[in-house]
């Protein structure tokens, strides 16, 4: 179980580490992507990046 948790927390730093770089390459502003504002905060729900990250990291997996 403590793996569990390692890989996630890694994977969450990976993710935090690499946000900057993918929004600059458009992700987050995808057709299929939410932004809105509410109680003075911007919420982002990365819908359509997240699928998007999904099948090439499944494509990726494939080929590995």
């Amino acid at each position: 179980m403590i793996r569990w948790f390692i890989v996630v927390f890694l994977a969450l730093m990976l993710i935090s580490w690499l946000t900057p770089l993918l929004q600059k390459l458009g992700f987050g502003r995808l057709p299929g992507d939410l932004r809105f504002k509410l109680f003075g905060r911007d919420w982002n729900i990365p819908l359509a990046s997240t699928v998007l990250l999904s099948m090439v990291a499944a494509g990726l997996s494939r080929l590995l």
